[in-house]
């Protein structure tokens, strides 16, 4: 009897580590630079058609679906799951992706890595039955080195759970359970539709064992020169290196010695060639590992020679005043979710180009990389931010001291990502946050707010000392979080969702606010939603709310306040264009029809006259 309960004991022991498998967490530092293809360093893109299926009953991994989906229908990697099967739509739970590919044998002795541009939200990797790690957070990019897991001589494996559970303690939170939240379906605390699934590009890549790992560039201006400051780190054997900056006519060469891991060059630039909104003026930046003389590793990145500074009511983009026109806009398209859609980014673009804007918003979530490449090819500005939308604070402390360190987490991948591009000109820490903490007594609710967004700015700022740091705040909101921002950011809808249909007093509430603004904290205010939802084709003789009528009046009221105040620095429209948001009463067709472009970006009446003022500009 003894030995038959000593066996089952050691069965149900040997079947828990069977089925519980050992997850180490995404490395941020092998994610700092972007796949590139060069002599030294190989690149597949595994975009395209893979393997998919749901496990609404959460048993994929007790049942052992890492090593290969049995039941399985073809799915499209990059893009949302919810627009590509009707029964998808409102799914929110678990799912897995598969997909098989050889790796070439000539990489062999490399330092092989796979890298998800996104996840949403949390996901887990397998190759060939074998865990990799898991990573938490949508919308930005975590790599696994997969070196010691590759068979040379058959495709390779790759499984990947992804879930996307609306839970309270995550960023963006689940919706909060009260008559306070939204009231919608699927269920969450914003505005916009959650969609869910492996939304960027899957990439392998592989480096030398010897590799530059991350690149940091700083530039300063000093009156007819420029600096550029780099550091470079490695990994590996190397001690050795050379960069080589080239353009407007020069070329810069240094070679350089290593500290540990580190290096640190500048260069003195004479008759810089500046990066702005005219002129998106990028060197070509090369850097190069060398061992006794021979190259074993390079990276290539563009230089923007810029600054961006706060004085006094002014946001300066070199020295000069720079006065932000554009929107807040969302990775939105029809089919494709938040799917990345490289056609998509470039008639954005075209579109900002054409309507005279010069710069957006990532609301709410960073965006794909290639915004970012773009932006400092077309000289577009951004403000960068995390997906802290729709928090809150309450009774629950531990949820929210455990969505605080989410938020520093996606700080710090934020920044890693995107530290190098001149388009980034401010980080943003958090949009429209506290709007239902309705458990706490005010006073606590203030309290345990400003340490918050303290903790997350502080966090910014000792990352990246070379930007402004700010947070968006909503109408009710405490005014003593702007004491921590560079810049006071704040979203209005008077006259829209106030003073409903009076666009008049609401252009009165708004001029009265942003004095009350300015003479409490003298810095500079921008702007950064407002705007009117106007249903396309929908006219009405006198302007009456969703109209296209009534959202041109309304935006033309509101610049103009805005154009009366010298210490306004941008004015960014809500929205781009109209997108995907959960089902609700107050969601005609579960959309946001806040766009002065439609979802499939034809333009309404907003868009001409945004064209008419800020083209003259």
């Amino acid at each position: 009897m003894h030995k038959v309960i000593l066996f089952v004991f050691l069965l149900i022991c040997y079947s828990g580590r069977l089925f519980s498998q050992d997850f180490k967490s995404a490395d941020l530092n092998n994610s700092c630079l972007f796949p590139e293809q060069n002599a030294h360093r190989n690149l597949i893109n595994l975009s395209g058609i893979w393997s998919f299926n749901i496990d609404s009953n959460n048993v994929g991994e007790k049942e052992g679906w890492f090593n290969g989906l049995k039941q399985a229908r073809p799915i499209a990697v990059p893009a949302s799951w919810n627009d590509q099967y009707d029964e998808l739509r409102d799914y929110m739970g678990v799912a897995w992706y598969e997909q098989n590919t050889f790796v070439p044998k000539l990489w062999k002795g490399q330092k092989i890595f796979i890298r998800f541009g996104s996840a949403n939200y949390a996901s887990k990797v397998w190759i060939n039955g074998k865990p990799l790690g898991k990573h938490e957070g949508g919308h930005l990019p975590f790599s696994f080195e997969i070196s010691d897991y590759i068979k040379w001589d058959s495709a390779n494996k790759i499984v990947v759970q992804v879930e996307n559970i609306l839970k309270l303690e995550r960023i963006p939170p689940g919706s909060i359970i009260s008559e306070a939240g939204f009231n919608n379906f699927p269920s969450a605390n914003y505005d916009f539709f959650p969609f869910c699934g492996l939304q960027r590009p899957v990439w392998i890549y592989s480096l030398p064992q010897t590799n530059i790992t991350d690149i940091n560039v700083v530039t300063k201006i000093l009156s007819s020169s420029a600096t550029v400051e780099i550091k470079v780190k490695k990994e590996g054997v190397a001690t050795n290196g050379k960069l080589v900056l080239t353009g407007n006519n020069h070329k810069y060469e240094k070679e350089f010695s290593f500290v540990g891991d580190d290096a640190f060059i500048t260069l003195d630039i004479e008759n810089a060639r500046l990066w702005n909104t005219e002129d998106p003026y990028l060197y070509d930046l090369d850097i190069s590992l060398n061992n006794k003389k021979e190259i074993i590793d390079n990276y290539n990145i563009s230089v923007g020679i810029r600054t961006i500074t706060v004085s006094n009511n002014q946001l300066l983009l070199n020295g000069k005043p720079i006065f932000l026109k554009g929107f807040g806009k969302h990775e939105d398209f029809p089919i494709l979710g938040k799917g990345t859609s490289y056609p998509v980014i470039v008639k954005d673009f075209s579109l900002l180009k054409w309507i005279g804007a010069n710069s957006f918003r990532t609301s709410h979530y960073p965006y794909d990389e290639e915004y970012f490449n773009m932006a400092d090819k077309q000289g577009i500005l951004i403000i960068d931010e995390i997906p802290a939308v729709g928090l809150y604070f309450d009774k629950n402390l531990d949820q929210v001291n455990e969505r605080k360190e989410m938020c520093k987490q996606q700080i710090r991948e934020l920044i890693n990502r995107d530290k190098n591009h001149p388009c980034v000109i401010m980080w943003s820490v958090a949009n429209e946050p506290g709007l239902r903490s309705t458990y706490l007594k005010k006073e606590s609710t203030d309290t345990i707010s400003f340490n918050f967004f303290k903790e997350l700015i502080n966090t910014a700022k000792n990352q990246d000392k070379t930007r402004p740091v700010t947070l968006v705040g909503a109408e009710n909101e405490p005014y003593q979080w702007f004491s921590l921002a560079d810049v006071v950011c704040i979203n209005r809808y008077f006259g829209w969702y106030t003073q409903v249909g009076n666009i008049a007093e609401g252009a009165r509430l708004l001029n009265n606010e942003l004095d009350i603004l300015h003479s409490r904290f003298n810095k500079p205010i921008m702007l950064t939603e407002f705007g009117a939802d106007a249903y396309p084709g929908m006219h009405a003789e006198v302007s009456d709310m969703f109209t296209e009528e009534y959202q041109r009046d309304f935006i033309k009221a509101y610049l103009e306040v805005l154009d009366s105040k010298d210490f306004i620095c941008g004015a960014h429209v809500w929205a781009f264009a109209d997108f995907k948001t959960s089902q609700g009463s107050g969601r005609f067709g579960g959309y946001n029809w806040k766009g002065v472009f439609t979802r499939d970006r034809k333009p309404k009446m907003a868009a001409y006259f945004l064209k008419s003022k800020w083209s003259k500009n």
